[in-house]
């Protein structure tokens, strides 16, 4: 969906500035929130486009004053409310007003150590449209709901350089609709093909594209 997350390629927000020696967490209340984050994650409450896609909704003038946990916080609690596993009421409150919703399985401190992301990878259902070398024009698309495929790369000509298997489709697993897999690229574009005539000309940005973003060029 088109929105406030998705500004690559957009002026006006300032210098980034970087935090030398930065900590993974500045405040304790961050790594509980991620370690909310994995716990649902690996109880199959939702997939981790779900969370990507409830960020995506965040009002922008909230979304542009949240901290990076903060719109994982926020994610998290309306994808608690969403799949049922909580009222907004009880988040209110603090505290379980009704009986709660059993999960596929329990993540544990044991656990920990050892936790992996798991594979996107799927089998394939169809032969791979692109080849090394093709030349593509990505999809002006503005869908209502979860993207993967930045604005600032629509409607533009690039080089598939690589194939990366078939995966998940993202933009079907966010809307609950399956896995629908899709073969995945990188696509690579001269910076004057995104940005214009006036970008560095020695410029190059590849970006990982699922074929139903392309189309022969």
């Amino acid at each position: 969906m088109d929105g406030i997350h998705d500004m690559g390629g957009m002026d006006g927000f300032g210098k980034v500035e970087v935090e030398e020696n930065e900590p993974p967490f500045h405040e304790k209340w961050e790594g509980r929130v991620m370690a909310m984050q994995r716990a649902m994650g690996y109880a199959g409450a939702w997939h981790i486009d779900h969370s990507r896609y409830a960020q995506e909704r965040i009002p922008p003038h909230i979304y542009l004053e949240a901290s990076y946990y903060q719109k994982w916080a926020l994610a998290m609690e309306r994808n608690v409310v969403e799949r049922g596993l909580a009222g907004a009421d009880e988040l209110e409150a603090g505290h379980a007003l009704r009986g709660g919703k059993t999960l596929p399985r329990k993540f544990t401190p044991d656990m920990a150590a050892n936790l992996t992301r798991g594979s996107f990878y799927r089998q394939q259902q169809a032969p791979a449209r692109f080849k090394i070398g093709d030349r593509v024009r990505t999809k002006n698309i503005h869908p209502a709901t979860h993207t993967r495929l930045p604005r600032y790369a629509r409607d533009k000509i690039g080089v598939i350089e690589l194939n990366n298997g078939c995966h998940m489709f993202p933009d079907s697993v966010a809307s609950n609709l399956g896995d629908n897999p899709q073969w995945l690229y990188t696509v690579v574009f001269g910076g004057r093909d995104l940005w214009g005539p006036e970008s560095d000309p020695t410029l190059k940005v590849s970006i990982e594209a699922f074929e139903p973003y392309l189309d022969p060029a």
